[in-house]
């Protein structure tokens, strides 16, 4: 068999392997040296492979698409810097814990340290970004597509768990890259099943015990971002009823928009939370550590800290932590519930509920703070909604009161960055089927280059215009006087050409009764849109 047709031939085994190991979708960038695999990809039965041009962007795409469909992501680039391009990306899915197969081409190493172009060392180039990295060797004949097969597994398992992330492989090819062979025959799907590890059930004797510590005294649930969990609305909320608690739920868990009936739940926790007179003795929580600094440090003032976080991830910024539970959501809240129950423990006191409650009730009105609100009414039923960190989040944290209407919500928050946002927004799109991203223009203008893939999907981004990083005007450095300069930034980009440049739609809404329009038009409409707002 000729170089170019066993290039091939073993792109074709792994590809295969692959996909029977659960992988459905690929993103490639072009390139030279990563031919035999991106042909594999293109030709492989089964797999949707998409092709974007810019490898920043193919990342943080290829993460969009594992956040939503909770399936490991191909990633294809050649050889140089193409794959250094991958970090951002690859920091924010390891942080975030979301599965990438990051394979990168690359040169022999006899081409290593001899001034060969487009040769660097990329053996190990993600460090501890990746949770495993294989560093392969070029294709050679008589290849056993046995061992390529049950590699394939073994990134697919690496990257699924314990805690799920990136996994990177380093495939060098010897030159002819294409197949002498017009048209091999597709390659034999192995017969492998991966069996993912269910979270362990709660120890009966733990939760007893847990169910006696926090009984009759005042407490309270968090549940900050998760991935989707069936069943856990219903779970938290007969635990919360049973406890006499509030429960706090920020956008990122999934809980605060849907038709489920949570009782005691609270929004508006960034109102009282700083001059509520009394505190929690307990909380418990799920899910990432809050996102705005007022939960953040309510949460920390918290002298008993209770986790339940079946991952294998330490989610302990205070430094507070008592309780640890490695165990699954679902089972654990109706088992301490059950254990109040059973053993006819007391709920919280009634008073504390009753301030809780009151104080969410009384929180100031929105006033000025209208595009939260207005954005969510506009939403499609079952709309994907992307939003950017800095100040994007905060503001849906802030303003966005728990609704009926189902919506899933999204963000980069493993390493909080403005990069790639646009990109994550379009991968949600491509498996949603429509999505809408809402950014501050600092997070538009920073991923552009990603409005060639937002071309391609049923996506509206929203820009939100205020002049620059807003999110600086309530950190101390806005009393420096080079603030405006070195943090404000206010940029003097046109989103219109930008737009048309890319081939979006663009529309501009300063109002309520505009955004309104401009949204629920394009989001009926489908294709691509960017629709400015500037305020402030």
């Amino acid at each position: 068999m000729d170089t170019g047709t066993l290039n091939f031939a073993w792109s074709q085994a792994l590809t295969a392997g692959l996909l029977a190991a659960g992988c459905r979708h690929a993103v490639l960038s072009p390139g030279s040296r990563s031919t035999p695999l991106a042909l594999a990809l293109l030709r492989q039965t089964g797999l949707t492979t998409r092709v974007a041009v810019d490898e920043r962007s193919a990342a943080f795409f290829a993460l969009g698409i594992a956040k939503a469909s909770q399936r490991p992501v191909i990633v294809l680039a050649t050889s140089g810097t193409a794959p250094a391009n991958w970090l951002p990306a690859v920091i924010e899915a390891s942080q975030g814990g979301h599965p990438l197969i990051l394979i990168s081409a690359d040169r022999p190493p006899e081409l290593y340290g001899v001034g060969a172009n487009q040769t660097i060392d990329q053996i190990k180039l993600f460090g501890d970004h990746v949770r495993a990295a294989h560093a392969l060797g070029a294709p050679s004949a008589g290849f056993e597509t046995a061992y390529l097969h049950r590699l394939a597994a073994r990134l697919v398992e690496q990257a699924c768990g314990p805690l799920p992330g990136p996994v990177h492989v380093n495939q060098p090819f010897h030159e002819p890259l294409i197949p002498t062979v017009d048209a091999l025959p597709e390659a034999k799907m192995p017969e492998i099943r991966i069996a993912r590890p269910l979270p362990p059930a709660p120890e009966p004797t733990v939760i007893a015990q847990l169910a006696r510590q926090i009984a009759g005294r005042p407490g309270a649930i968090v549940v900050g971002e998760l991935p989707p969990t069936p069943g856990l609305d219903a779970a938290l909320g007969a635990l919360a009823d049973t406890l006499a608690c509030p429960l706090l739920i920020e956008p990122l868990s999934g809980l605060r928009f849907g038709p489920t009936l949570l009782p005691h739940a609270c929004t508006r926790y960034a109102h009282w939370s700083g001059t509520l007179a009394r505190r929690p003795e307990w909380v418990l929580r799920l899910g990432a550590w809050p996102v705005t600094r007022a939960l953040q440090q309510w949460v920390a003032q918290v002298p008993e800290q209770i986790l339940i976080e079946p991952q294998a991830r330490w989610s302990d910024p205070a430094h507070r932590l008592n309780h640890l539970l490695r165990s699954d959501l679902v089972l654990t809240c109706r088992a301490l519930a059950q254990a109040m129950l059973e053993q006819s423990l007391p709920p919280g006191p009634a008073d504390w509920l009753a301030d809780v409650l009151a104080a969410e009730a009384e929180a100031p009105p929105l006033g000025a703070a209208w595009l939260i609100p207005v954005l969510l009414e506009a939403l499609p039923a079952d709309c994907a909604l992307f939003v950017g960190n800095s100040l994007a989040i905060r503001q849906l944290d802030l303003h966005g009161a728990r609704s009926a209407q189902p919506c899933r919500v999204y963000g980069n928050r493993g390493a909080s960055g403005i990069d790639g946002n646009i990109a994550t927004a379009a991968g949600l799109a491509a498996v949603h089927g429509q999505a809408v991203a809402l950014l501050g223009d600092l997070t538009t203008q920073h991923d552009l280059g990603s409005l060639a893939l937002a071309a391609t999907q049923n996506l509206v981004i929203l820009t939100v215009n205020n002049g620059g990083g807003g999110i600086f005007d309530f950190l101390p450095q806005a009393a420096l006087p080079e603030f405006e300069r070195g943090w404000r930034t206010p940029q003097t980009i046109d989103f219109a050409h930008a737009a048309a440049a890319f081939g979006l739609d663009y529309a501009r809404a300063d109002t309520p009764d505009s955004l309104a329009a401009a949204l629920q038009n394009r989001t009926r409409a489908g294709g691509a849109h960017l629709v400015e707002c500037r305020i402030g």
